[in-house]
């Protein structure tokens, strides 16, 4: 198993779970971002730089993801993507999709998207919050248990 990381949106304090499993576990560790990034010194962290342009960070992970790999990402199209590829696509806070759960998800995020365009205001994500953080932790411990890299 690898994991990769959608790092552009990724809040700060997730990007530090990451790094404290892909250490425990020895796990290669992959963010992928249109901007710099700063990781940990680590034979089993790194990060790569893609062009700036509208899914260039999405199509980098989905060509080079495989069956069984996780995805870290809150971008659902993104997460269809991986798991058509037979790999795990787990948002930030916490929420695991799955092949049950992606098609009603990108539903409602067309749906809002639609919403939106036609000048509604729908408001944004609630706050990032401790409890997003810690379900996050629980939720990658209990796909990484049993799990060893290296």
């Amino acid at each position: 198993m690898r994991i990769w990381v959608d790092a552009d949106a990724c809040p700060g304090v997730i990007k530090e779970i990451i790094f404290r499993a892909a250490e425990r576990k020895q796990l290669q560790t992959t963010l992928v971002a249109n901007q710099m990034l700063r990781v940990p010194p680590s034979r089993f962290i790194r990060a790569v730089q893609v062009p700036s342009g509208f899914d260039v960070a999405d199509n980098y992970i989905v060509e080079r993801v495989e069956a069984g790999d996780l995805v870290v990402t809150a971008d659902i199209p993104l997460a269809a993507g991986v798991i058509d590829k037979g790999a795990l696509a787990l948002n930030p806070r916490g929420e695991l999709y799955s092949a049950a759960n992606i098609r009603e998800s990108l539903s409602m995020r067309d749906f809002m998207e639609g919403l939106r365009s036609s000048g509604v205001q729908t408001g944004g994500p609630a706050a990032f919050s401790q409890a997003d953080r810690q379900q996050f932790a629980n939720q990658l411990d209990r796909l990484l248990a049993g799990v060893s890299g290296a």
